[in-house]
C-alpha cells in the first residue's frame, strides 16, 4: 500500500506544477487567440485521433475504443489525453495509478502518444470539458473517439452531433442549440453526458467538429467497481478478463512496489485543517464554494470542530451532480481559488505536456501536427 508521504509528494509536486503552468500562461498571454502560421503541415501528415480517457485503469472497454478508431483510420496518429494534476478524477476521486503508469499503459496497447489532461478532479464538468475541447483544438484534432451507451432517443443525438451541432445538456432535457430543439426529455448517463457536453463546449470555442466523431458503442463485461474493488484487495485474478495483459502486469509491478492503489487514499490532514481554519473568506474564494457551503462547515466547527473526513462529507450539501462531494473534498484538499481555476482555463493549454510516446518519430510527427498548421494554440510541447 502507498505511504501517506508518496500521496503528499505527489500533491506538492503537482500543485507547484500547476502554479508554474499558470504563471507561464499569464506571461505568456496566449488565451487562445489563434495566430496564423507560415509554415503548413506536410501533405503527408497523418490525420490526428485525439482520445480523452482517464485509463484508472485502461480496461477492455478503453481498448476497444482505441482499437476500433484506430481501425477507422488506420493511418491515424492516436493520441490520448489522459488527466492530470492533483491524480483526481471529473468525479473528484482519486486515479488508482499515477497519470505517468497510466501513459505507459496506454503505449502498452497501442497509443502513439499520451498527453497530459486538465486537473479534473478541481472542477466542475463544464470547466474540464471546456478544458478538454481547447485541447482538441490545440492538437489540431481530425477525429474524437467516444464510447456510448446506445437506446433509441440517443442515436437521433449522434446524428445531430455527427452533423456538428451543438448539444446542450440541461436539467432534465437536452437541446439542440442549432435549432433549439428539445431532442430528448430526461437525463443522460455518464458516458451519453460527456458527449453532448464535449458538443456544448466545442461549439463555444468554434471548433467545427462535423464528421470529427467516431462513436463506439460500449462493450459488456468490464465493471469499474469491481476492477477497483479488485485493486483495493489485490485480486487481480477476479477481474482478469476484464483487463489487457499490459495493464494486469503494470498494475501488479506498480501494487509490489508499494505506488498503488491510489484511488483510497486522500491527504484527511489538509483536507481536515482546510474545513476546520480558513476563514469564511478564504473558503468562498475556492472553486465550487459559496456562502451557504462555507457557512455549514463554519457552523459545524463552531460546534465540534471536525475530526474526519467523513465528518466534513456530511456537512457537504448536495449539488446539481452526483459527485459534488467529492469535488469539494478535492477543492478542500488542494486550496486553489475559483479565480485562478478561470484564469487557468481561459488560457488552457498554453504548454502541451508529453507524458509518453511510442518513439522519436511518432513524437516528431506530433509535433508537426501541432506547430505547423493553419493556426497555433498553444505556446510550447514539453516532454518529460
Amino acid at each position: 500500500m502507498p505511504s501517506i508521504d508518496f500521496i503528499r509528494n505527489i500533491q506538492k509536486k503537482d500543485k507547484k506544477t500547476f502554479f508554474k503552468d499558470f504563471e507561464n500562461s499569464q506571461k505568456a498571454q496566449v488565451n487562445h487567440f489563434e495566430y496564423e502560421n507560415s509554415n503548413k503541415v506536410s501533405d503527408d501528415s497523418r490525420p490526428l485521433i485525439a482520445d480523452f480517457t482517464e485509463y484508472s485503469p485502461l480496461h477492455n472497454g478503453h481498448f476497444h475504443c482505441m482499437k476500433t478508431a484506430k481501425s477507422k483510420i488506420p493511418n491515424g496518429l492516436f493520441v490520448a489525453i489522459v488527466p492530470g494534476l492533483f491524480e483526481r478524477s471529473g468525479r473528484g476521486l482519486p486515479y488508482i495509478l499515477h497519470r505517468n503508469v497510466r501513459s505507459e499503459i496506454a503505449i502498452a496497447v497501442g497509443a502513439d502518444i499520451v498527453v497530459e489532461g486538465p486537473p479534473m478532479g478541481i472542477m466542475g464538468s463544464g470547466q474540464y470539458s471546456l478544458c478538454l475541447t481547447k485541447m482538441f483544438q490545440a492538437l489540431n484534432t481530425d477525429f474524437i473517439p467516444r464510447g456510448y451507451r446506445p437506446f433509441d432517443a440517443y442515436e437521433k443525438i449522434l446524428e445531430k452531433i455527427s452533423l456538428g451541432h451543438g448539444i446542450a445538456p440541461k436539467p432534465y432535457k437536452i437541446v439542440d442549440m442549432d435549432t433549439n430543439e428539445v431532442i430528448y426529455n430526461g437525463k443522460l448517463e455518464e458516458d451519453n453526458y460527456v458527449i453532448v457536453s464535449f458538443s456544448k463546449s466545442l461549439k463555444k470555442i468554434g471548433f467545427d467538429f462535423k464528421d470529427k466523431f467516431i462513436f463506439v458503442p460500449r462493450i459488456e463485461g468490464v465493471s469499474g467497481t469491481l476492477i477497483r474493488k479488485a485493486c483495493s484487495l489485490n485480486d487481480l485474478e477476479s477481474v482478469k478478463f476484464m483487463l489487457p495483459s499490459e495493464t494486469i502486469r503494470i498494475l501488479e509491478r506498480e501494487i509490489n512496489a508499494d505506488r498503488a492503489p491510489l484511488h483510497d487514499l486522500r491527504l484527511d490532514e489538509y483536507i481536515i485543517d482546510s474545513a476546520n481554519n480558513l476563514s469564511f473568506d478564504d473558503l468562498i474564494k475556492l472553486n465550487f464554494f459559496n456562502d451557504k457551503l462555507a457557512n455549514e462547515l463554519i457552523n459545524q466547527r463552531e460546534i465540534k470542530p471536525f475530526e474526519s473526513v467523513s465528518e466534513i462529507e456530511n456537512s457537504i450539501f448536495y449539488g446539481f451532480s452526483s459527485h459534488f462531494k467529492n469535488r469539494v473534498l478535492s477543492i478542500l484538499e488542494t486550496r486553489i481559488n475559483a479565480d485562478t481555476i478561470s484564469e487557468y482555463i481561459n488560457n488552457y493549454p498554453s504548454t502541451v505536456r508529453v507524458l509518453n510516446y511510442k518513439n522519436e518519430k511518432v513524437l516528431n510527427e506530433f509535433k508537426e501536427k501541432v506547430f505547423f498548421n493553419d493556426k497555433i494554440f498553444v505556446n510550447n510541447i514539453e516532454v518529460l
